[in-house]
Parts: structure tokens; sequence; C-alpha cells
């Protein structure tokens, strides 16, 4: 049986799934990366505070907590990584073995389905977590490139390249966050991809619950809304009995 025969098992409405699955994947991942002026996500809002991180990295000294930090971004990078590089062998496994797989199947649906289909479901949480693999392993390299930029910032504040390269290990940074973000919304995807093994209607409901679960934590969520509140000069409400004793 060729592969276009063996794609023809699919039904129309594992198609349409499938097609709705891409189609939030890629317009989610283009709101938030291009968002509108008036309502930026959380990926833009921190966009700023890079920026603003790397313009006080030329007057810090010394620079110990810039590397700290940085050091905690790439382990961050490097975990996340491995846990794919785990769960690519975990499903591959999974897929070579056609006998444990149809036994698997058999306990998720009465229906008797041939076992490409099910790896041909598989394959596509593969897919989703090779892709969160490399954007991972190039956040990883980015931030690496960060911190030798950061290391070549001038330690004179009046400098005439101290300010421009900060400039430029801001963005390598944020660069290196665009690509850690991608990374965790292909292993969000991947998640969802496995209820295909339950149906077509699984899968469209797991997509629509992603989806939801993504842009509202950018575009809705609390921490988006501390992110975006002006901070009052002055004013420590960690300490207790602060107040603002501006007058109206």
């Amino acid at each position: 049986m060729s592969l276009l025969e063996r794609l023809s098992l699919l039904s129309l409405y594992d198609l349409g799934a499938l097609f709705l699955l891409a189609i939030s994947w890629l317009v989610l991942g283009w709101m938030i990366e291009h968002p509108g002026k008036r309502h930026p996500s959380v990926t833009l809002i921190m966009a700023g505070y890079r920026r603003d991180w790397m313009h006080e990295l030329v007057t810090r000294d010394p620079r110990i907590f810039d590397a700290t930090m940085l050091s905690s971004l790439r382990q961050g990078t490097a975990f996340f990584a491995s846990g794919c590089m785990l769960a690519i062998g975990g499903v591959l496994a999974v897929v070579g073995n056609s006998q444990q797989l149809l036994v698997v199947a058999a306990d998720l649906t009465l229906e008797e389905v041939p076992a490409f289909i099910w790896q041909l479901k598989l394959m596509v949480v593969v897919l989703f977590l090779t892709n969160g693999f490399l954007k991972f392993v190039w956040a990883n390299r980015l931030f690496g490139y960060c911190a030798v930029m950061m290391a070549a910032v001038p330690n004179e504040i009046d400098h005439p390249m101290a300010y421009p390269r900060a400039a430029q290990a801001a963005e390598i940074n944020i660069r290196a966050a665009l690509n850690f973000n991608r990374g965790l919304r292909a292993i969000y995807f991947s998640l969802g991809t496995l209820a295909w093994l339950l149906g077509p209607l699984a899968l469209l409901l797991a997509t629509a619950f992603v989806t939801g679960l993504i842009w509202r934590r950018e575009f809705s969520s609390h921490a988006r809304s501390i992110l975006q509140e002006p901070p009052t000069p002055n004013r420590d409400p960690a300490k207790p009995g602060s107040h603002d004793t501006r007058t109206p």
C-alpha cells in the first residue's frame, strides 16, 4: 500500500481537526509575536524589560547578578531541550512497536484502526516535540551569544560603545527568549495532539483548550496586568503600613 493510499485512511474529520491544529499553532504564534500596540502580549512586554536590563548592565558593578541571571536562563533551555529528547525517544519507541501500539489503541477506542493511523498521529506529536527541541537548542546558543556580548560591554559608563553594545546584547537576549517561548508553545501543542488518539473531536477540544490557555497567559493573565502596571516611585508595598501619601 502506497503512502497516499494509507493517508486516505484518515477521515475528513481527522483531516479537518489536523488542519485546525496547524492553523491554531501558526496564527497564535503570529498574534503573540505581532500583537497590536494597544494590547501587547507578555512576550512583547518582557522584551521591554530585557532592554531595560541591558541598559542597567552598563552601570552595574560588579555584574555578577547579570551573569547569574543569564546562567539560569540557559539552564532552563537545557532542561527543556533534554526533556524534549526524552519525550521524542519515548514516543518513537511506541511508534516502532506496532503490536504494543495496537494493544494500547484497543483500550482507547472500540474501532478497529490500522496501526499506521496510530503511528501517524504519534508522529505529529513527534514533529511538535522536535520543533520544540530545535527552538530550545537555538535559544540556548543565543543566550550564549548574549553572555559574550554582555562581557564585551565596556566598564566605563562614558565609553562610546558601552550603550550600543548593551543594546545589541538586549536584542540577542530578546531573540533567545522568543525561541524559548516558541519551544514552550510546541510542547503545549504536542500534549494537546495526544488527544487525537481519542478521535478528531477530542483533538478539536484539546486544540481549543491549549489555544485558549496560551492566549490567556499572553493577553489576559494576572501576571500581564502586573507587568503593565506602572510602578509608583518612592513607595515600598512590601512594608507594613506603607501607603501612597500623594494628595489628589
